[in-house]
């Protein structure tokens, strides 16, 4: 788990979430994020656009693009299966799945989700990637719903 925490013990508000906007299993699970009751609002935002250069001028913009990065509200920033795991955890129905992810019987199953996951988004790309799958080159990035 790659987590960075501002301090210890530090309680998170709202959390941001990077995610591949040209990537259509990244934007499904956004919309899927945005369905869900949140317990931590969660603000999100595509990774590598203007608006997250603005937000975390400090961080590292490439790497946000290939794997999912969430940033908390205290300069918390969490990676790989952290990101997903602070995701859950920050949605009321998913919230006990969430601390059983984080524990050493979960972590496994956290893991494989990701790597699963990110296997399915470059078969997605196909052959000459950049494409993120989606015909014009960037998938419908609808704002929240109403």
């Amino acid at each position: 788990m790659t987590t960075t925490a501002a301090r210890p013990g530090t309680p998170v508000g709202r959390l941001t979430v990077l995610y591949d906007a040209d990537c259509p299993l990244c934007v499904h699970l956004r919309h899927w994020l945005l369905r869900q009751r949140q317990l931590v609002p969660l603000d999100l935002v595509p990774a590598g656009s203007l608006r997250a250069r603005e937000l975390f001028p400090d961080l590292d913009h490439a790497a946000t693009l290939r794997e999912i990065t969430v940033v908390g509200d205290r300069g918390q920033v969490y990676t790989a299966s952290a990101a997903w795991i602070v995701c859950l955890w920050a949605l009321a129905d998913h919230r006990p799945r969430a601390h059983w992810l984080a524990t050493p019987a979960g972590q496994p199953f956290a893991r494989a989700a990701v790597l699963a996951a990110a296997r399915w988004r470059e078969a997605l790309k196909g052959p000459g990637a950049g494409e993120g799958g989606c015909p014009d080159g960037h998938c419908e990035v609808p704002g929240p719903p109403g």
